[in-house]
């Protein structure tokens, strides 16, 4: 196994982090000052659209995507990349086009879209023209088992119906999501996984009603386009937008939520290494009886326990990059689950230990820590809860 990255890597590494010190960093202030200036829409921001003019000159642009559309990156050759977008994760992503949900739902389309839903959908959010919106959660049902979900798609001659309500649809907000991908269930008497499908809805169908915003911790994520709760009211579509055959919608999401997991994790060793950069900063800087507070004991210990647990797991997701390249998603399900445990706990450590150095000041928006403590406690329960994967892990190891 050989983690160093290639030339390739250092490359789009090297000018990915240019592009995120020289543009998107100092570009966080202005996205404030048009959040504030605008607070009551949800759409794309001018500084949003601006820095992806900029990555797109650059040739930073669907760097998650290995196959036709994108930059051709190998997962390991991405992992450094993607670690980058995470100091800045609500700008960077976007600027570079690999945002959620828009990277996995262009990988869907990618590897099990039809030419004609490829040619619709697939090619104008390679290009960012429009966003869009996955629509899996649901607000009736425990979602960890993807099982449960109970909205309906009813075949009804050329065309299929869709009913049921969704939430943490994320993107829906957003008016530039064209189009949702939506997860229910064609035929509720087959195998349990073999009852759910996925059908494209574009957003002006009629009766697809966004009933709601929804917030993490306060924040509303509108710089991305926000999450959102979503009813489809008997929502009519061509059986053409029904995406692979009935009853692959459980396969489809597996194959859609393995890469999102990783991508996840990269990004939060990035977040990671923010908040540990701040805490360093902070501590050189302040004082407190009579002292720095870098001399303090436990700061020191704190900021110590940081660099041994962001390389340890560094390691371990470049691992599981390695494997998804060499072997596969599915013989690295095992090293997915693991990091999908274990970065987001300890990143949300290091944020929680960065807050705490900083004092009031970390609490308050004066600093991006709660932002990314939000986000970060939010990722041990999106594309399932920790308990979730320890279990399925858990019960890996016993068998062997």
């Amino acid at each position: 196994m050989d983690f160093a990255p290639d030339d390739i890597a250092r490359d789009y590494t090297d000018r990915a982090r240019i592009f995120l010190d020289e543009h998107v960093l100092p570009a966080e202030s202005v996205l404030d000052e048009q959040l504030a200036a605008t607070p009551d829409e949800w759409g794309t921001r001018a500084i949003v659209r601006d820095l992806q003019r900029r990555a797109q000159e650059r040739s930073l642009w669907n760097l998650f995507l290995p196959g036709e559309g994108g930059a051709g990156l190998t997962n390991l050759q991405y992992a450094p990349v993607a670690e980058v977008t995470g100091w800045s994760p609500r700008l960077a992503p976007a600027a570079f086009n690999c945002a959620a949900p828009d990277t996995g739902n262009m990988e869907v389309l990618h590897d099990f879209g039809t030419v004609e839903q490829q040619e619709k959908w697939l090619k104008p959010l390679l290009r960012a023209e429009i966003r869009s919106s996955f629509c899996m959660t649901e607000p009736d049902v425990a979602s960890s088992d993807a099982t449960n979900i109970g909205t309906r798609i009813r075949r009804d001659g050329d065309s299929y119906v869709i009913s049921g309500r969704k939430w943490w649809s994320t993107g829906a907000m957003n008016p530039d999501a064209a189009i949702f991908i939506v997860m229910g269930k064609t035929d509720p008497d087959a195998d349990r996984h073999r009852q759910q499908s996925m059908i494209l809805v574009p957003r002006d169908t009629p009766g697809v009603e966004i009933v709601r915003p929804l917030s993490v911790f306060g924040y509303d994520d509108r710089d991305h386009g926000g999450h959102a709760e979503v009813a489809f009211h008997d929502v009519r579509v061509p059986v053409a937008d029904l995406i692979g055959e009935e009853g692959s919608g459980f396969a489809i999401a597996q194959a859609r939520l393995g890469p999102g997991r990783i991508h996840h994790c990269m990004r939060a060793l990035g977040m990671g290494e923010r908040a540990l950069a701040l805490m360093v900063a902070r501590a050189n800087s302040r004082q407190a009886f009579g002292r720095s507070l870098a001399d303090q004991g436990v700061i020191r210990e704190w900021v110590a326990e940081a660099r041994i647990t962001l390389e340890s797991l560094r390691l371990l997701v470049l691992k599981t990059a390695w494997l998804m390249d060499t072997v596969g998603n599915r013989a690295a399900m095992t090293e997915i689950q693991s990091i999908k445990i274990a970065v987001p706990r300890a990143v949300q450590t290091i944020i929680d230990r960065a807050i705490q150095v900083h004092g009031a000041a970390g609490v308050s928006s004066d600093t991006p820590l709660p932002e990314l403590y939000a986000g970060i406690r939010s990722l041990r329960i999106a594309d399932g809860p920790d308990e979730v994967h320890l279990a399925g892990l858990g019960r890996a190891e016993l068998r062997r």
